[in-house]
This record gives C-alpha cells, sequence and structure tokens, in this order.
C-alpha cells in the first residue's frame, strides 16, 4: 500500500475499495477542488464523489447536497433515541452532581473524537470509518471496526425496536380504554414489533441516500423535544411519593391536586427521605452509568457519511456540525433525566417512559408523549442502518458494484435478527449495559485514537508530538473505561443484584 501524499484529502482510495490496483490519478489544480478518481465505487454515502476529466459523476448515485441544518438534523437523529430513557435512571444511581460531570465528560470526549476521526480521514482522503481501519492496520483493522459499528448499531437498533414492543401495546390498551391487556394479537408487543418495521421501518431503509431521511431526522427529532417538554411539566403534576392508589386517577388534574394535598398531609419521615435528591451517589447499579452515557453519545459511524453527503464539505464545517449537535444533545439529556429522576427518585425504572404507567395509565398527555417517542425511535431506526450495512458491505462486498438486490437483502436480514433479538431479549437495561461497556468505547474512545496515531504522517506530527501522546492516553482511558464497566457489569449479574432484570 502506498503512502498517502502528505497534504490533506489527496489519497485516492475511494470509499468501499481498497487502495489496490488503482488506477493512476490526475492530481487537482487547485488545492480545494475536489480530486478526481476514475475507478467505481458501491454506494452506501461513502463517496467523495469526485468527477472524472470528462466532467461525467464516478459516482452515478449523488454529490454532496445535504445542507448545513439537515445535516445537524441527521446527526442530533443519530445521537438522540432510546439514550435518553435510561438517563434518569444513570442519574438515580450516581447522584446529580456526579452525573453531571459524567455526562459532561463524555459529551466533550465524544467531540474530540469526531475532530481525530475528521483529521484522519482528511489526511487520506477516506471518509467511511472501516477504511480508516484498513488503512490504519489494514484487513484486521478494517474488519474491527465494522464489527464495533456492526455491534453497536444492532443493539441501538434493538433497544429502539424494544420501546415499539413495549410502548406501543400500552398505546392501544389506552386508546380502546382497557384496564387490562388482553391476549389479543393487536395487544402482543412481538407482532407489533414486527408490523412496524415491515411497514414502516423497511421501506425508509431501502433508500440510497442517507441525506433524504433529514425531514424524517428533524420529525423525530421534534418528537423528542415534546418528550422533554413533558417530562418537565409533568414532574410538577407528580406527588412523592407516590400513594399506592394513584394509579387508579383517571387524569382528572383536580383530583390531582387534592390528591397532592392528601399526599403532604400524610406524608411520613421516611417519604420524606426518599423524595430527597440524591448528588453523590455510588451502588451496584452505577456500572451501568457511564456505558448508558456512551451509548446516548454515539454517533461516529454516521459522522463521516454525514460529511461525506454534506454541501462544500470541509473539516471545519463538519466539526461546527458535531459540536452543535453534541451541544444541542447534552443539553436535552440533562434536562430529560433531571426533570425525570426528580418525579421519581429511587423508583426510576431504566426505561423512563415506562415509569409513568405508575402515575396513570390513561393520562393524554402521557399517551402523547408515547406516541411522540414511537414516532421517533421508529425514524431513528434506518439512519442507524445505513452504516450497519455498509459495514456488511466493507467486510463482505469491498468491490462490489451497487446492486439492489444486496441493498434489499442485506436491510431485510439485519431487521429480521434484530426483530428476533428483540423478542427474546429479557429487558433493555442489558442492551444499555452490554452494547454501551463494549462497542461503544472502541467507537468513541479507542479507535479515533489509535488510527488517528497510525495515519497521521509523522512528517507533520512525529509520534512524541503532543497530539498523538494525548491520542493515546485517549484510547488508554477508553480501554480502561471498557474494562471497568463490563467487569462491574458481569459481577453485579453474578451477584444478581439488577434490580430490573424481569421488568418490562
Amino acid at each position: 500500500m502506498e503512502a498517502p501524499l502528505q497534504t490533506e484529502m489527496v489519497e485516492l482510495v475511494p470509499n468501499g475499495k481498497h487502495s489496490e490496483g488503482l488506477l493512476p490519478v490526475v492530481t487537482p489544480m487547485a488545492r480545494n477542488q475536489r480530486i478526481e478518481d476514475p475507478t467505481g465505487s458501491c454506494i452506501e454515502g461513502k463517496s467523495f464523489l469526485q468527477k472524472s476529466l470528462s466532467k461525467e459523476p464516478t459516482f452515478t448515485d449523488f454529490e454532496g447536497k445535504t445542507s448545513f441544518g439537515m445535516s445537524v438534523f441527521n446527526l442530533s437523529n443519530a445521537i438522540m433515541g432510546s439514550g435518553i430513557l435510561g438517563l434518569a435512571y444513570a442519574m438515580a444511581n450516581t447522584g446529580i452532581i456526579l452525573f453531571l460531570f459524567l455526562l459532561t465528560a463524555v459529551a466533550l470526549l465524544s467531540s474530540y473524537s469526531i475532530h481525530l476521526l475528521l483529521k484522519s480521514s482528511g489526511v487520506v482522503g477516506i471518509r467511511a470509518y472501516e477504511q480508516l481501519g484498513y488503512r490504519a492496520f489494514g484487513t484486521p483493522g478494517k474488519l474491527a471496526a465494522a464489527l464495533a459499528i456492526t455491534l453497536q448499531n444492532i443493539g441501538a437498533m434493538s433497544s429502539y425496536l424494544y420501546i415499539i414492543k413495549s410502548e406501543l401495546p400500552l398505546v392501544i390498551q389506552t386508546f380502546l380504554n382497557l384496564e387490562e391487556k388482553t391476549s389479543d394479537w393487536y395487544m402482543n408487543g412481538n407482532y407489533l414489533v414486527i408490523l412496524v418495521s415491515v411497514i414502516v421501518i423497511l421501506p425508509l431503509a431501502l433508500m440510497r441516500q442517507l441525506g433524504y431521511l433529514g425531514y424524517s431526522s428533524g420529525f423525530s427529532l421534534s418528537c423528542m423535544v415534546f418528550f422533554l417538554i413533558a417530562v418537565i411539566y409533568k414532574k410538577f403534576h407528580v406527588p412523592c411519593p407516590l400513594p399506592p392508589n394513584f394509579s387508579n386517577t383517571t387524569g382528572n388534574f383536580s383530583h390531582v391536586e387534592v390528591m397532592e394535598e392528601k399526599v403532604q398531609l400524610q406524608v411520613e419521615p421516611e417519604a420524606a427521605a426518599f423524595c430527597t435528591p440524591s448528588y453523590f451517589t455510588l451502588n451496584s447499579q452505577t456500572a451501568y452509568t457511564i456505558p448508558i452515557m456512551a451509548f446516548a453519545f454515539v454517533c461516529h459511524p454516521e459522522v463521516l457519511p454525514i460529511y461525506t453527503e454534506l454541501k462544500d464539505p470541509s473539516k471545519k464545517k463538519m466539526q461546527h456540525i458535531s459540536n452543535l449537535s453534541i451541544a444541542v444533545m447534552y443539553v436535552m439529556y440533562f434536562l430529560a433525566a433531571l426533570f425525570g429522576y426528580l418525579s421519581f427518585y429511587d423508583g426510576v425504572e431504566s426505561e423512563l417512559l415506562h415509569t409513568y404507567s405508575k402515575v396513570d395509565p390513561f393520562d393524554v398527555l402521557i399517551l402523547c408523549v408515547r406516541v411522540a417517542v414511537l414516532t421517533a425511535v421508529t425514524l431513528t431506526v434506518p439512519i442507524v442502518l445505513f452504516p450497519v450495512r455498509r459495514a456488511i458491505q466493507q467486510m463482505l462486498f469491498p468491490n462490489q458494484e451497487f446492486s439492489w438486490l444486496r441493498h434489499v437483502v442485506i436491510a431485510f436480514s439485519l431487521l429480521t435478527c434484530i426483530n428476533l433479538l428483540v423478542i427474546f431479549a429479557p429487558n433493555i437495561l442489558g442492551i444499555f449495559g452490554v452494547i454501551g461497556a463494549t462497542s461503544a468505547p472502541c467507537l468513541i474512545f479507542i479507535f479515533p485514537a489509535i488510527f488517528y496515531f497510525r495515519i497521521m504522517p509523522t512528517e507533520k506530527e512525529p509520534a512524541r508530538s503532543t497530539p498523538k501522546i494525548l491520542a493515546l492516553c485517549f484510547a488508554v482511558l477508553g480501554f480502561l473505561l471498557m474494562t471497568m464497566s463490563l467487569s462491574f457489569i458481569i459481577i453485579d449479574w453474578a451477584s444478581g443484584n439488577s434490580r430490573h432484570g424481569g421488568n418490562h
């Protein structure tokens, strides 16, 4: 493999192909002009979309046309997802101050790792995560990156579909005004998740371009904003502690206020202690906190495809998109966790939305929130599926041209496997914990750092330069976090202390 030219974006390895067997290249006259490449490549939003000397597009699918705003929507939607539902549970097991510190640290480290990814891709001219792995370590690096992306995004999609499985029956039950679940098929979460996958998710997943999903991403984000507003609002209408018969109320606010007054008169010292927020907490469930946060901020496999489809792309512009997306999600995450925790304190479940069933199963606002969250996670699945399909393409069909048959078969197979996983998964906390403790640290911390260390030319940055030393420390930090989280989770499982093993 030839050494990369020491200028930005000059390595002519088209995304989706190795560097072997490329035809001679033509160096552009202007520094900012896109590089020309006479070879073809498979789709999945990986290419530079260079043009040949005849001015005809080398890649027949599209050029980067996604606007700054749409790119922010897409990346924010890739970050946002089921992770927001687990953060109140994380706060209950860390305390408010410790949670804020950890959330800030993970957000800043995520931004820094995106900086490393963009810098590495700029040096070698590659905008596919797996191909950065190939450039850094050859086939083993490519396979490791593809495997981590596959595991991470399969875990993410599984958690989204698990929410559909658990929440959609409750929505239907509320619409039908049923006191208890029936045995009808339309009340069975397993059937419903398959139905949603076939009717809604699969058609969106078959689209060729990620940029087109920007509109659904914007709608999905607006649904999660509504969820956040509702969580903040309900904080001031949920009494603490919940009286035993509170779940029998009908959602009448005047009745709720009377109930709150009675609770205030009858509150006991133990209840008062229960309703006092904790600022620093350490227990067996704290082990899930960092994985849940890491899981909530992983968007790195989507960064390079979104960068590829960006109109007038540049590293600075993509970094601004990443920073803005992370900042918006950081604020939403903290507010959702804070007000969710202050609503239920230690009684919050690993899936926040499910906890509101204790309050009033027929609450109209909560019903609307459930519908909004279901819509949001449903529309997020196709975006998360794109990098998984690309990773499979990289592992199994690296030099193949685009094929509709392969495109469809991979999407259908992925959704089938994920549906089977969701149907047989015991709870969502296990998905958050295991995936967040394994593939998430690799994608956020370890891989961007070691790829940067290997790819960045020593002529520009010697091995002992400050940026490379920082990158190595970053990788070591990720490895330590992964080892620590996994060990705590394994110990917790072995001791049988998981409080929510049988829930949902």
